[in-house]
Parts: structure tokens; sequence; C-alpha cells
């Protein structure tokens, strides 16, 4: 099957239409229960863990919950150029996210983004609790099951291409 064409999205993200790249991508990760974050370490050297993530927002923004003693955040903070990746193993497909991230530690967005499941984990919540959120600088979509595939020769998947994040508050 032909995958669709490796390029940009230059429409607005926000329109009733998306694409099917698009709902192929909100579909794999919203049905994921977690991804693999990929950070750039003190040495330069990728460091992947697992995180759960919250579902996409219209911008394909993404956020997660974490304690700002790990090491990620202080990845972050020195590099906030990351990748998150899902998989979907029972259908092959998968997403991957380029993107920049932030802490966010705005007493708003964090009530806004509280999960009732998290209380275990974030016990005093004030303190051990903060927001990653990842905005996206490019998105690649792979879903045999949605007719995307990779470019037969070169196997490069076709992806969302997104201007650069105003700056700002996160």
């Amino acid at each position: 099957m032909a995958g669709l064409p490796v390029g940009a999205c230059t429409r607005d993200l926000r329109s009733a239409d998306p694409s099917p790249l698009e709902r192929a991508a909100r579909e794999l990760i919203t049905g994921a229960k977690y991804a693999a974050l990929i950070t750039l370490g003190p040495d330069g050297y990728p460091q992947a863990r697992t995180v759960e993530n919250l579902p996409p927002e219209a911008d394909f923004s993404v956020w997660f919950a974490t304690t700002p003693r790990t090491r990620k955040v202080d990845e972050i903070r020195r590099d906030p150029r990351v990748t998150l990746y899902w998989f979907d193993p029972e259908r092959a497909g998968y997403v991957t996210l380029i993107g920049l991230a932030s802490i966010v530690t705005d007493s708003a967005e964090r009530a806004r983004h509280w999960q009732p499941r998290w209380e275990a984990f974030y016990p005093d919540r004030e303190r051990d609790y903060l927001l990653i959120r990842v905005r996206p600088l490019r998105l690649e979509v792979v879903s045999p099951a949605h007719g995307i595939t990779g470019d037969s020769l070169s196997w490069r998947p076709p992806a969302l291409e997104f201007p650069p994040p105003a700056a700002g508050p996160p």
C-alpha cells in the first residue's frame, strides 16, 4: 500500500476537518497508555523513559506529569529538544513527535491537568507535582491500519511540520 506523501502541513490544525494523518496520529496517541520520552543527557546521549501522557491538544501539544526531582526535568531545563514515541504493537503503527519541552509550574495549569489517579505518586501535590508540555515541531506517523506507510525506498514516514512555538509562557 502506498504511503501518504512526506511533507509539511500548512493548514490550521484547529480546523474541523483533520487530515487522515492527523486522525491516525490522534487515535494512536490516545490509544496508547504510555509513551517513550527521549531527552538529551548531560553527556549528550539520548535518555529514554516511559511516561503516561494526556491526550494531545488541538495543536498536538502533549502534557504529562512528573516530580521536580527527576533527571528529565534537569535535562529539559538544559536542552528542551525532546522526542516522544508511541507504538501500537497490535497494528504495527507508531507516532514520533519531535518537539520542544517546557517545565510548567503554573497553579492553574497544574489544576487543569490534574488526574485523581496520580494522588499516590504526588502526595504533597504542591511540592511534588509539575507538568511538562511538549510543543510539536514535527510529527511522523506510520499506521498500516489507516493506509499510512513510509516511503517504499527510504521508509521515511509521512510527517506534519509545525512552526516553532512563539516565545512566551508555556
